[in-house]
């Protein structure tokens, strides 16, 4: 193929044509002066957000995941803690976040481990395995992963096992190990050649886990095997205590059936019909659980049952592209609140359908957050979303953004919720074998 230089005539009359545009020259003063966002900013949107909701559930303190990517973790340990809150009467209360990071990373080792074996014949420059190897102690993960960890793991509370300064920044924790387990990818994939035999390699992995596991106390310390409990209201009444193991404390403080809870998803592309069920190729972490599992219906549904659970009192794990139409300085996600297109003169918001910025790399899922609310119209339907985010409270609103209708059609990709909520037809398509993704298929990102 030719290509073909720029001709210097199109820059020529470009450049004119701005010297004589009003508009364009107020939008680069403006823009240059103070940024894209801050000059698209449209204040009538900020303004028609309202902070009270008709549906409104109640949390504790918000939380903060401060610099790691483990927003899927604190979202679901907040669906969580949410009925803790609820069954003992209190104001708030928080469960440990470095628990399941430390058993994510664990299983995730393992599961790299076990797929580097699996994959070791294929060519290391290939693109499944170049994927594997790109990137395989992620902090970031699905709603399914973390029911995996639970249901092995159980949980605690946060003065259990507390933060360290590698939960709270996690990038040269995973930078390190990531390089380990590259070098251990290497030596497995030599084993497979020379012949081991399938005890051979499952010792040979067993030596890299302890490794691994010892690193990660290193850096987190060791999870509690048991811890005591002594939970008090602000009025200063026990309400709780004794000793438990993780998993007894999830059974009855929790008490949450994890596999009536199903992820719900919103691709509209051709290659990914409604009403079927899907998995993603080498997504998980718990090698005997499992990878994922999917349902795509439309955009009315995971609207339908996210309110009827907050309806029911209970909280919503849902997955989206946060910084789109993202007024952060004000916590409101709306594609109005940030009006590039005006902007610029040209249509970049409005270039793509939903399905299409899937389809070209534009957009995908990147954060995991809590419904805790929701207001509707005389017809039923969500007007906006009152949403709880892990950025600390001095973000959005003490901690909340508020989400428009247009932004949750446009940019929510994922809910989770009972699949008591689900219609026969739902349910069945969800129960459906599974249709496998490649690794790299967006609806596989890692919130």
């Amino acid at each position: 193929m030719t290509m073909h230089a720029i001709d210097p005539a199109i820059t020529r009359e470009t450049s004119a044509r701005i010297a004589q545009d009003r508009a364009t020259v107020i939008a680069r003063n403006a823009a240059s002066s103070c940024g894209i966002r801050a000059a698209a900013h449209n204040p009538q949107a900020a303004s028609l957000a309202s902070t009270t909701f008709d549906v409104q559930l109640k949390q504790g303190d918000v939380t903060n995941q401060k610099r790691s990517g483990r927003c899927w973790m604190f979202a679901s340990l907040n669906t969580m803690r949410y009925r803790i809150i609820k069954k003992l009467g209190i104001k708030t209360f928080e469960l440990s976040q470095a628990y399941p990071l430390f058993w994510d990373k664990y299983e995730r080792a393992n599961w790299f481990f076990e797929n580097i074996i699996a994959t070791a014949n294929q060519d290391l420059a290939g693109r499944e395995v170049s994927f594997l190897l790109a990137d395989p102690l992620s902090d970031g993960g699905q709603w399914d992963m973390f029911r995996s960890l639970v249901k092995k793991y159980g949980v605690c509370p946060k003065e259990a096992m507390l933060e360290t300064a590698n939960s709270s920044n996690t990038r040269d924790l995973d930078k390190y190990l990531t390089r380990y387990l590259r070098a251990c990818a290497k030596k497995l994939r030599e084993a497979v050649t020379a012949g081991q035999t399938t005890e051979e390699l499952q010792a040979t992995k067993n030596e890299m886990l302890s490794d691994v596991y010892r690193a990660l106390v290193i850096c987190l310390g060791e999870p509690p095997a048991s811890f005591d409990v002594r939970i008090r209201d602000e009025k200063g009444e026990l309400k709780a205590s004794g000793t438990y193991t993780p998993q007894e404390f999830f059974r009855e403080y929790v008490d949450m059936d994890l596999d009536s809870y199903i992820s719900i998803i919103n691709a509209p592309t051709p290659d990914k019909p409604y009403y079927r069920s899907y998995t993603v190729k080498y997504l998980g972490n718990v090698a005997e659980d499992g990878g994922v599992r999917y349902v795509n219906l439309p955009i009315e549904s995971l609207k339908r049952v996210a309110v009827a659970q907050m309806h029911d009192g209970l909280p919503v794990w849902f997955g989206s592209d946060v910084d789109q139409g993202f007024d952060s300085e004000r916590g409101l996600l709306d594609p109005a609140s940030i009006d590039v297109d005006a902007l610029f003169g040209l249509p970049i918001e409005a270039g793509l359908n939903k399905g299409d910025r899937l389809q070209y790399g534009e957009s995908l899922m990147t954060h995991a957050m809590t419904l805790q609310g929701v207001s509707l119209d005389a017809a039923g339907e969500p007007t906006s979303w009152r949403i709880e985010n892990s950025w600390g409270d001095d973000h959005g609103h003490d901690g909340y953004d508020i989400g428009s209708a247009a932004w949750f059609d446009e940019y929510v990709y994922q809910v989770v919720v009972d699949k008591k909520y689900l219609t026969p037809e739902e349910l069945t398509a969800f129960e459906s074998d599974p249709i496998e993704l490649a690794p790299w298929d967006p609806m596989g990102s890692l919130a």
